[in-house]
């Protein structure tokens, strides 16, 4: 098959006429919920495959408003379209899916398909249209942006290649290549704040601990969880307890109870913290910990996970949260049980903020790298 060459323009809206499109049946798809609906769905792909290749941007559109079954039926019509044009021999619209994808008000997954396909059509279009998406909401895009950075970094003199990490690192979000960049960021004297790169909260007040035993303690609410007064001393498990500090300087935010503190067993602790954001803004809290857990920004609890001793990994729990403008206060609940094997002795947590893309965002007043 040739490769064809495009100019994108982006423009907000697609150049197929939308009015070609099956509207009633991509309206069908988008709505499916369970399994009630598969013989209308089955129906509605028949036809959306039958206008063949005017159907393939209505359906990338269709991702937006579509339920999580309605998005698969959507990508299953869109990916046998493209697979009966590809086995033909035509060419799909590559101005359209390429102004598709570079619209990022667009839905994630249907930018992504688009871009696999056309990828399969055009070689080149890896080239074309990837550097410009080093700072894309979407982390695939991303990533694949990186990846060629670090690739041209590599094939660089010392000077280019400090510059081309350096780029790379802004828009670096996935830990496998910020390592890499760190890496070769400190052979060349430039160290990388890891902390800082991925957001995270390296400063706590933490009290406790209060009584855990039996695990019963995780369904009690500690007088922390109604208010917080840090100047305040409460009954604890072992006597009277206040706060204090604590920080971390381990790259990925990890803070150890059981290391800086004490390992209490059966016992739980608070940490807080505050966040000042510069508005009013929708973002994820990123937190990963063993132990099991509550977390309450401003007086809210958003999440909680009874578990214990499972394997930890950052980034294991996205929470979506909204931040006011100002200061805001995170309060996290970190649960220990009474198990003594060697792998039940991990008492820690590491929390970071940042957008969906896994990029950091930082308090007020703190500039990125």
């Amino acid at each position: 098959m040739s490769r064809i060459l495009f100019t994108v323009v982006v423009t907000g809206s697609c150049l197929m006429p939308a009015a070609r499109a099956d509207k009633s049946a991509i309206e069908t798809l988008q709505s499916i919920h369970g399994t009630t609906g598969s013989d209308s769905a089955r129906e509605s792909v028949t036809r959306i495959v039958s206008g063949g290749i005017s159907n393939l941007i209505p359906l990338l559109n269709g991702f937006e408003e579509a339920t999580p079954l309605g998005s698969n039926w959507l990508r299953s019509a869109f990916e046998t379209i493209a697979a009966q044009e590809s086995q033909e021999d035509r060419l799909l619209p590559a101005d359209d899916l390429a102004t598709f994808i570079l619209d990022t008000t667009n839905a994630p997954a249907a930018r992504r398909l688009a871009y696999e396909w056309l990828l399969k059509q055009d070689a080149d279009v890896e080239q074309k249209l990837i550097p410009g998406l080093l700072e894309d909401p979407h982390p695939d895009f991303r990533r694949d942006a990186v990846a060629l950075l670090i690739e041209q970094a590599e094939e660089s003199d010392d000077a280019a290649g400090h510059q081309l990490y350096r780029k790379a690192l802004k828009g670096a979000v996935h830990d496998d290549q910020v390592k890499t960049i760190a890496a070769a960021l400190e052979a060349a004297g430039d160290p990388v704040d890891l902390q800082k790169h991925f957001g995270f909260l390296p400063d706590w007040k933490v009290i406790g601990p209060f009584d855990n035993k039996d695990m019963k303690g995780y369904a009690v609410a500690y007088p922390p969880e109604s208010s917080i007064d840090l100047n305040t001393t409460y009954d604890g498990q072992l006597g009277k307890v206040s706060w204090e500090d604590i920080s971390t300087d381990d790259g990925y935010g990890i803070v150890s109870i059981a290391e800086q503190i004490e390992n209490y067993k059966g016992s739980l602790m608070y940490a807080m913290t505050t966040f000042r954001s510069a508005t009013d803004r929708d973002v994820e809290f990123r937190l990963g910990t063993p132990n099991a857990w509550k977390l309450w920004v401003n007086g809210e609890m958003v999440f909680e996970r009874e578990e214990y001793h499972r394997s930890t990994r950052m980034d294991q729990y996205r929470i979506p949260v909204s931040l006011v403008s100002g200061d805001n206060t995170i309060l996290l609940k970190v649960c220990q049980n009474e198990q003594e094997e060697s792998w039940a002795q991990d008492y820690q947590y590491q929390l970071r903020v940042s957008d969906s893309s896994g990029a950091a965002i930082l308090p007020a007043g703190e500039n990125n790298e």
